[in-house]
């Protein structure tokens, strides 16, 4: 690693990232400019009617909606680069603020679901891929096409019927008790309403990287060098530590890592069936409502938060195999 490759590395991901940020937030903008919300409507809220049209022309222009759309844009993308998210319309507290509290909320879900997820995929796809042709193969080849195929909210409802309705095991959604003051609520009871979404979140997630570690595997004790292996008298679980385990633990953290945009796509969609007040609610509660400002700003939020997925995978790619840094290719 030469220092100049390290900082032209850097600079390319940087440029990178303030391309991605600005087409994002361009067409964010294009598309909730277009769209039916009435940003002054969500503002006023459910006192619509007791507001006189002198009012909301002073509202807005308090705003800046009277204005050109492209002005609006310019202005918001000056205020974006100044740390200014603006003022959420449904909660009157900053963005950056809702961001931060809801984001805490949805990152114990989010990581529980990933560490999971990657865990046992791995796992079922290394069992898989030694035992190729086996009835354990097919029966872990054919869990992981219907988990595939099987949509994250009928899976976090069938969850929730069955771990909460009918064993009342489990809460039936929310972040902690109802009706329990902040500083009551223990860690306990945190995890225990974090336990059926992160569940789901994590068997929806197994199939993918067990699939793909099991394909690589079965290329990897396919190759010369691991029938030359075999020749010399190594097997079983020897043969998987010794030639199996590294060639496949580099794909599997590349994909693990490349999978925050699902990964997030579906935390959504279960802290809506499970009412958890993450991010992903708070991003379907500002659509619902008309908050143009938060919606922009967790759209920027999360285009951030995949980039850094993809790029730590990339690192850690980088670092853990030893070829690429012999290369010294940092395209």
């Amino acid at each position: 690693m030469q220092p100049k490759q390290i900082i032209f590395y850097i600079v390319k991901k940087l440029i990178r990232l303030i391309t991605l940020l600005g087409a994002i937030s361009l067409l964010s903008f294009i598309l909730i400019s277009n769209s039916p919300i009435d940003p002054v409507r969500s503002y006023i809220g459910a006192d619509m009617m007791l507001v006189s049209p002198e009012q909301r022309q002073q509202i807005a222009e308090y705003w800046g909606l009277n204005e050109s759309k492209t002005s609006q844009f310019f202005h918001w993308v000056k205020a974006v680069s100044q740390g200014d998210l603006g003022t959420s319309l449904l909660y009157r507290v900053p963005v950056t603020d809702v961001i931060a509290e809801r984001f805490l909320a949805s990152l114990a879900l989010m990581a529980v679901a990933w560490g999971l997820s990657g865990l046992f995929g791995f796992i079922l796809g290394s069992i898989a891929g030694m035992k190729q042709g086996s009835w354990l193969d097919r029966f872990i080849k054919g869990y992981c096409f219907i988990l595939a195929s099987t949509p994250t909210f009928w899976l976090g409802l069938v969850a929730l019927m069955a771990f909460s309705v009918w064993l009342g095991w489990f809460p039936i959604g929310l972040g902690s008790p109802a009706g329990m003051l902040a500083e009551d609520v223990t860690l306990f009871d945190r995890l225990k309403h974090l336990v059926l979404p992160a569940l789901t979140l994590s068997i929806v997630g197994v199939a993918n990287v067990a699939l793909h570690t099991r394909q690589k595997l079965v290329e990897v004790l396919n190759s010369d060098y691991v029938r030359f292996a075999k020749a010399k008298g190594e097997k079983g679980f020897s043969l998987y530590w010794r030639h199996g385990l590294r060639n496949i633990s580099l794909p599997a953290i590349s994909l693990q890592f490349a999978s925050f945009g699902e990964l997030f796509g579906g935390a959504v969609l279960a802290e809506q069936v499970f009412s958890y007040p993450g991010l992903g609610q708070a991003i379907v509660q500002a659509g619902l409502e008309g908050d143009v400002p938060l919606l922009l700003g967790i759209v920027l939020f999360s285009a951030l938060f995949v980039f850094i997925g993809n790029l730590l995978a990339d690192v850690f790619y980088r670092i853990i195999d030893p070829r690429i840094r012999a290369e010294g290719n940092y395209e």
